[in-house]
């Protein structure tokens, strides 16, 4: 927030500037984190968290996982070493929750991993189990905390003066992910100082089916290269409550080359339909006076050539499993949860766009 008001009150040179906005950039993806891993023990505790089954091959949620995390570790000069072994069977699970297990057992791993550490993914076979191991040459675990590492909101150092933050959930939400998947995880540690290794053990899949085409797990990185995604003759009607949202979006959507007009009431949106046919409707869900679903059904009453049958996306920050369900009952034909991932957004309206046509 420090870095965001100098930027609004005075003009920076480019490095200095480059240098805030990493710094806010880095700190939003934390704080959105935090937030959800708090939402997913929320999940949890309710018994409300699903998975997106299908077949996955290990070594795209794994390399995903090492990607994101790869600036992290360079930036400590920790060396990471992947082994895969060739042909391991696929499993039956959701790709991104999977990405999300290594994810955090790599991004544990290299928090208490010093400088020029070496950290090490293994990807193997054991019986008629897949085997993911992680193991670093970190602080270690006292053997006294290491039948509680799983448990929520517990912490090795929970002290005022401890170097680490964190809530004590990441490792929590791994061994309840690896559960539900069917599969163990556990955690081993010579000792304090002697480094650490985890353990995941997933059953194989028992039909040897392989999906079309493999998940795009990779999530967005920082800092990226713009994207190239062209959206020229497109037009588009947004619609949210929320003046920073509208404003980003129809930035965003604008610098690909869409034609955008956007509203914050879902009334006026509905109006503009009869004179501005649009290719595609993206609306929010929860808004006052009427929300997104009653707008979309309303649209859907309309002519084609009033915009009756536009695609539709649903960006909004109800993210449940339940949600996306309700979403797409109620004829959109797309949930994007918020905060919206940019280049997600824009393949998606391209995707939608080219079915329509």
């Amino acid at each position: 927030m420090g870095w965001a008001k100098l930027l609004c009150s005075r003009q920076f040179d480019p490095e200095t500037t480059t240098r805030a906005l990493q710094t806010i950039e880095r700190n939003a993806r934390l704080q959105t984190q935090l937030i959800g891993d708090l939402l997913d023990v929320s999940r949890i505790l309710r018994g409300k968290l699903s998975l997106e089954v299908l077949p996955v091959n290990l070594v795209s949620p794994i390399e995903a996982a090492i990607e994101t995390m790869r600036l992290a570790a360079e930036s400590k000069s920790i060396h990471l070493e992947t082994t895969i072994e060739p042909n391991v069977r696929w499993v039956m699970g959701d790709p991104g929750r999977l990405q999300q297990v290594v994810w955090n057992l790599l991004s544990n791993a290299i928090k208490f991993t010093p400088e020029e550490g070496r950290i090490e993914i293994r990807l193997d076979t054991v019986g008629n189990q897949a085997r993911i191991q992680v193991k670093d040459t970190g602080k270690g675990i006292n053997p006294e905390f290491l039948p509680y590492i799983f448990e929520y909101f517990r912490q090795a150092d929970s002290s005022m003066t401890r170097t680490q933050g964190g809530l004590g959930l990441g490792l929590a939400i791994v061994h309840h992910l690896v559960e539900l998947h069917g599969g163990t995880v556990s955690a081993e540690s010579p000792g304090e100082g002697q480094g650490a290794t985890f353990t995941v053990l997933l059953p194989f899949q028992k039909r040897d089916s392989r999906p079309d085409e493999p998940e795009d797990t990779e999530a967005e990185s920082s800092c990226t290269a713009p994207s190239t995604l062209d959206l020229q003759g497109l037009r588009i009607v947004l619609v949210d409550d929320e003046l920073d949202t509208r404003e980003f979006l129809s930035f965003l959507l604008r610098q690909h080359n869409a034609e955008v007009q956007s509203f914050e009431a879902a009334d006026s949106a509905f109006t503009a339909f009869a004179e501005w046919p649009a290719d595609i409707l993206i609306s929010d869900i929860g808004m006052p006076q009427e929300d997104g679903y009653s707008l979309l059904r309303r649209i859907r009453k309309l002519p084609t050539d009033q915009g009756g049958t536009v695609p539709a996306i649903a960006l909004t920050a109800y993210a449940r499993e339940e949600d996306r369900q309700k979403a797409l009952d109620a004829g959109f034909q797309s949930h994007l949860a918020k905060p919206v991932n940019s280049t997600e957004l824009l393949n998606t309206i391209l995707h939608l766009t080219r079915n329509q046509s």
